[in-house]
């Protein structure tokens, strides 16, 4: 739970100190200039805050040296964030949008993303095509805030009788999902947008095959990948995880979990090898940005830290 809105370049403005980057090889002293050492950027999902504006979690982030949000609309003042569902945004104006991008903006913290996170699995199709319809409403809202990319999973359904095949692994509705991820990856051509998937193991995306297999079924530029590892440590190793999907990942989520808990935690409280993460991203997703997810005010610098940490480790 990417950059159109901020890249890579704003990223290295961050300063985050032992910060991970690539070795450069050595050269001879008329050999080629060697390429500048990149750093990962280390962001954060603005859910873990809804106690606070969206004023008071810029200065916030920016005092903290955090540069890139993932900005979920949770905040006091932006109260629209309804996860597998959708709400009323009829007051974000184009004008109120202008301003919540430029608070953070105006602190030094772009936006990397928007999380949205709706319900496209569905049974109802009337009940799938609101929920397009808000997804729609989203780009634009995204659109009026300079942002790009937007985050969701499938979605979440459980039918009130039980049924031999669990409803999200059906025929039916694997056919009705590569339906809906032609219409999602439509708006986003519509509105010059990327969405990002995130699979998660008690869903539809429940591993990471899956979800490649799914990406490649709907075949569109358009629909992409979020890896979080917490979220298929019961089903993938990181190795199956980076092999399976690294040509389609463009963001990393940065949490952890436990071995057979369903409970997501802060980075560095689970079984999750940071080390491991943190070397398989370099070699094969490096332009992807972490974004620190299941985090707060009480706890998202202990587990940038954390994140920090296994960055250094994993140069040795």
């Amino acid at each position: 739970m990417n950059t159109p809105l901020i890249n890579r370049r704003a990223a290295l403005k961050t300063g985050l100190a032992g910060a991970f980057s690539l070795p450069v090889a050595g050269r001879a002293a008329d050999g080629p200039t060697p390429t500048p050492e990149r750093t990962p950027t280390i962001g954060i999902a603005t859910f873990g805050f809804p106690k606070f504006s969206n004023a008071e979690l810029a200065r916030e982030l920016a005092d903290a040296g955090i540069s890139t949000i993932q900005l979920f609309l949770s905040q006091t003042d932006s109260n629209f964030w309804r996860y597998n569902g959708r709400s009323d945004l009829s007051g974000l104006t184009a004008e109120r949008c202008r301003e919540i991008a430029e608070t953070y903006r105006n602190a030094g913290v772009g936006i990397h993303s928007l999380g949205v996170y709706t319900n496209l699995i569905h049974p109802d199709p009337a009940e799938r095509k609101a929920n397009l319809d808000y997804f729609e409403d989203m780009m634009v809202v995204g659109r009026h805030m300079g942002v790009r990319t937007f985050i969701t999973e499938a979605g979440h359904h459980q039918p009130e009788k039980p049924q031999a095949v669990e409803y999200h692994f059906q025929q039916s509705v694997w056919e009705q999902m590569v339906a809906t991820g032609k219409d999602l990856a439509g708006l986003a051509e519509r509105h010059d947008s990327v969405v990002l998937l995130e699979p998660f193991f008690r869903g539809f995306l429940t591993s990471a095959k899956r979800t490649r297999l799914f990406l490649e079924a709907v075949g569109s530029p358009r629909l992409r990948a979020l890896l979080d590892p917490a979220n298929l440590l019961e089903v993938n190793d990181l190795d199956e995880m980076f092999d399976q999907l690294g040509d389609h990942i463009d963001c990393l989520h940065a949490k952890d979990r436990k071995l057979h808990v369903d409970r997501g935690v802060p980075a560095g409280q689970g079984d999750l090898d940071y080390v491991r993460f943190a070397r398989l991203a370099a070699e094969r997703t490096p332009d992807a940005p972490f974004i620190l997810e299941y985090v707060g005010a009480e706890n998202y610098r202990a587990a940038r830290e954390h994140l920090r940490e296994a960055l250094r480790r994993a140069r040795e």
